[in-house]
Order: C-alpha cells, then sequence, then structure tokens
C-alpha cells in the first residue's frame, strides 16, 4: 500500500504527471489586447441594456489604428464605438454575445431608427443647412 503523503513515482524515481500537475498554477495576467476587449465588452453590453436588452453590429475598418463597432440596440437606437483592431473588436463582441452582421445594410439598417437630428444632418444641404462653397473657392490661390 502506497504513502498518501509521498508523491507517485515510476521505477526511475521520477514523480509522475499527476504529481507534477498537483501544483497550483499561477493565474495568468490578462495581455493589453484582452484589457481592451474586456472594456470594449462592458461598453457594448451596458449599450444593449440600455436600448432594450439586446443589440446587433458590425465591424468595420476606418483607418489606420481604428475599427468601428456599430451597435443597433433592440429599440432602434444606434451607437459606434473604436477599437484599435479587428481582433479586439471580435473579442469583445464574443465576449458580450453581439451579433454580428457582415455589413451594415438590409436587415441591420432596416432596424435603425432615426429622429429629426438624424434627417437635418443628412439632409442638411436641403434642408436649408450652410451649403458646401463652391469648388473654385476651396482652392489656394
Amino acid at each position: 500500500m502506497a504513502d498518501s503523503t509521498q508523491p507517485e513515482t515510476i521505477e526511475g524515481g521520477e514523480p509522475t504527471a499527476s504529481a507534477a500537475s498537483a501544483k497550483p498554477a499561477k493565474p495568468s495576467k490578462p495581455s493589453k489586447a484582452e484589457k481592451r476587449a474586456e472594456r470594449l465588452a462592458r461598453q457594448i453590453t451596458a449599450f444593449a441594456t440600455s436600448h432594450g436588452g439586446g443589440a446587433e453590429g458590425q465591424i468595420a475598418h476606418i483607418g489606420r489604428g481604428a475599427v468601428r463597432i456599430a451597435l443597433v440596440g433592440t429599440d432602434g437606437e444606434w451607437g459606434v464605438l473604436v477599437a484599435p483592431s479587428q481582433e479586439s473588436a471580435r473579442r469583445a463582441a464574443e465576449i458580450a454575445g453581439l451579433t454580428l452582421h457582415d455589413d451594415f445594410g438590409g436587415d441591420l439598417a432596416a432596424k435603425v431608427r432615426t429622429g429629426p437630428y438624424e434627417w437635418t444632418r443628412m439632409a442638411g444641404i436641403q434642408l436649408g443647412g450652410t451649403p458646401n462653397p463652391p469648388a473654385s473657392a476651396s482652392r489656394h490661390a
């Protein structure tokens, strides 16, 4: 009968894998990228909670070192977050349980609810907003 205080050994006198793995492993610190993704996930979750309890989104590259996460809440409200990379944005969406769409069109765009402010901003020139300067005025002399 083996003594329970001694680690199990094989014939060569070396501890077995079960004895070596009995030591508690040190918890690894999350990477900077993982921390960013977790912070974005908290923001996505907060948005979803405050806009009907759910959200859907779409990820798009918007420039050097910037990726847009467009969010549409269950109530039709929308918002945008910016992530430093595709990987960070996708990881945040995964953590938050966000349903992602390939593009911001069709079904996702149809869920967006816009108000007078958005309509005024989108069609500002037609609705009396400040017109763009003529092309000749924008050239340097």
